[in-house]
């Protein structure tokens, strides 16, 4: 089986846009805070799967938890059920060459997104698919930030025991479902035709919605890629910050916006709304680490409060602004994903969902965090200053050369 390419998937996606992201009414969201909620219910869902398993993710470790899931698809295909895992090249690693190789022999279809090779750099390497999403007969989705991977045990500098990652996803039902499978199919078919074996493979057809479940929420799925919808998150978190008029909460793994995301905070701050930001506050990367703090002291200036996670690592892409705004998914709040990799996030409008979301957010900010206040960041070593600030050059430097990302 030859490995596809991501950046030739990429053009053909782009002749067959999707167009702008549209809110459907009658949707059911449920939030599921944590592999431990997560996993048992995508499991049941497979075992319960009749016609389809639709699965794409960044990472796909050869782990407990990554062999649980090859087990259910591989059953699910067994007796009839058709199943498509796609998985990013990169994060999949070689345990994704090797279930290309595997699944198929139970009747399972497996595709590569963007391979690397060592002997064969490409220029777009940071162009990853970094979706998390699920589709289940076309009724029932998952969409979030988990990855198919064992939780932590111990920090990875200290050595120190942690807990399971703060991360969040959602199931879907209702209209939104059609949404995520049309985009997941036009990937699916765009990766064959890169292939240049799928060439007589029919484009991707639009899925027809499920009825609205009664009492169900606003929604709609927003996605970026590098072409249509290159800024289409940015942009849904910039227009929610500018017409924030009470608070904002922001949980985000790993958060290095550029100067517009920046500069809205800073002028909600401003205007007298409350923002919050629960951060990274373990070393997962050293350059990310120690370049996002370096942004703290404009931030922390405006009177916005940075909450750093502690009990274990923070993996979450969530948000809520004035408890009537919220979002999920796989999107960081740095360049890799504002502005090369492929993410989808889900935005609701509901007071109830808004509240339970950020009801999560204050419990994590409140019990397994510790906030930095400005007298302690301006007493930071000199050597400190001078590392933050190497890092973010660097991260900077590589964002314009690599992204052309000129806002960072």
């Amino acid at each position: 089986m030859r490995s596809p390419s991501g950046a030739i998937a990429g053009r053909i996606v782009g002749k067959f846009p999707l167009r702008r992201p549209d809110f459907t009414e009658g949707n059911r969201i449920r939030l599921l805070e944590s592999s431990q909620h997560y996993f048992p219910a995508l499991l049941a869902a497979i075992a319960a799967a009749r016609r389809l398993v639709h699965l794409e993710t960044y990472i796909f470790a050869d782990d407990r938890t990554g062999r649980s899931v090859v087990e259910a698809l591989a059953d699910a295909a067994r007796r009839g059920v058709q199943v498509r895992l796609l998985i990013d090249g990169f994060g999949g690693g070689d345990f994704a060459r090797r279930l290309a190789a595997s699944l198929p022999q139970a009747g399972a279809q497996v595709r590569i997104y963007g391979p690397e090779h060592w002997w064969r750099p490409r220029p777009r390497l940071l162009r990853r698919l970094h979706r998390k999403l699920v589709v289940i007969d076309d009724r029932l989705a998952y969409l979030g930030g988990i990855n198919v991977n064992d939780e932590p045990e111990r920090d990875e500098f200290t050595g120190e025991p942690i807990g399971p990652r703060l991360d969040v996803a959602v199931e879907c039902e209702g209209p939104i479902v059609a949404a995520i499978a049309f985009a997941m199919r036009r990937l699916w078919w765009a990766v064959a035709v890169a292939d240049w074996g799928g060439a007589s493979e029919p484009p991707a057809r639009r899925v027809r919605p499920t009825q609205p479940v009664q009492g169900g929420l606003r929604a709609a799925l927003v996605l970026r890629d590098n072409l249509r919808h290159r800024h289409s998150i940015e942009r849904s978190y910039l227009r929610s910050f500018r017409s924030a008029r009470r608070q904002i909460l922001v949980a985000c793994a790993y958060f290095l916006p550029g100067r517009r995301f920046r500069s809205a905070l800073v002028g909600a701050a401003r205007r007298g709304v409350r923002v919050r930001l629960l951060l990274q506050g373990r070393i997962e990367y050293r350059l990310q680490h120690y370049a996002q703090r370096a942004l703290y002291g404009r931030l922390l200036d405006a009177g916005i409060e940075i909450h750093e996670y502690r009990s274990s690592y923070l993996h979450a892409k969530v948000a809520v602004v004035d408890e009537e705004w919220a979002t999920v998914g796989s999107s960081n709040i740095d360049p890799l994903s504002l502005l090369l990799a492929r993410e989808a996030n889900v935005v609701v409008l509901d007071r109830a969902f808004s509240a339970e979301l950020g009801g999560l957010i204050e419990s994590a900010i409140r019990t397994h965090s510790r906030q930095l206040h400005a007298t302690d960041y301006a007493r930071r070593s000199w050597a400190a200053r001078v590392t933050d600030w190497i890092a973010y050059g660097l991260v900077r430097a590589a964002t314009v050369l690599l992204a052309r990302g000129n806002n960072y």
